[in-house]
Order: C-alpha cells, then sequence, then structure tokens
C-alpha cells in the first residue's frame, strides 16, 4: 500500500485547509487510517484516525471542534480539514494506515509504533 498526501501549504491564521491522503495498492475501505503531525523539534503525534469501515472517527482532545477527518472510497482518498488554522498547526502532516482496530475500549491507537504504512508528508506553515 502507497500513501500519498497533499494540500499543504503556507496558510494565515484563522483561514482553512483540507489536505488529502491518496491510497494505491490497497483499498481504503478496510482500514483504519490516522493523520499524525510533527512540529519542528518535536516527536511525531498522532491526532485522529477514522475506521474506513463507517464505523466513526475520533480525535484528541486538542483539535476537537477544529480538525475534521473523512474518507471518499470512490478516490481512494482519506482527508483532514482543518479550520479555523492556528499557528501551532505548523509541522509536517502524515497519514498513515493500520488494520482494524482504531480503538480498543478507551485506548485509541495512535502511536506512530501502531501504524504500518505512512505517506511522505505535506508541510503546513501557519503565520
Amino acid at each position: 500500500v502507497q500513501l500519498v498526501e497533499s494540500g499543504g501549504g503556507s496558510v494565515q491564521p484563522g483561514r482553512s485547509l483540507t489536505l488529502s491522503c491518496v491510497v494505491s495498492g490497497g483499498t481504503i475501505s478496510r482500514a483504519c487510517m490516522g493523520w499524525f503531525r510533527q512540529a519542528p523539534g518535536k516527536e511525531r503525534e498522532g491526532f485522529a484516525w477514522i475506521d474506513t469501515r463507517g464505523r466513526g472517527s475520533r480525535y484528541v482532545d486538542s483539535v476537537k471542534g477544529r480538525f475534521t477527518i473523512f474518507q471518499d472510497n470512490g478516490k481512494n482518498t482519506v482527508s483532514l480539514q482543518i479550520s479555523p488554522l492556528k499557528s501551532e498547526d505548523t509541522g509536517m502532516y502524515y497519514c498513515a494506515a493500520r488494520r482494524w482496530p482504531c480503538v480498543v475500549g478507551d485506548r485509541n491507537f495512535l502511536t506512530p509504533d501502531e501504524y504500518n504504512s505512512w505517506g511522505q508528508g505535506t508541510q503546513v506553515t501557519v503565520s
């Protein structure tokens, strides 16, 4: 499975941005897809996943209300909308895939080592 992100750029605070992750070599209809960010000088962190079987999505508290993860099975794409953007959203954004489950009880799978397929990332700079 290959993942390719796009949609990053330099954006002013308060604006919106939608990042896309196109999946090839497989289907997104049976996977757990996550979005991660790596800010300068920091470790990569996960903040949202979507169960592509249509069983929902989950966000970490720090991005709830501003980040929306969604899928388009026809385009084999998982996207992330950020609105409104803040300066702390600056970083390299990655999508990643893993097999189910996305969550077990209260435990969300959102650490990088829990995902085994990665894209190359797309840079978002908010200033």
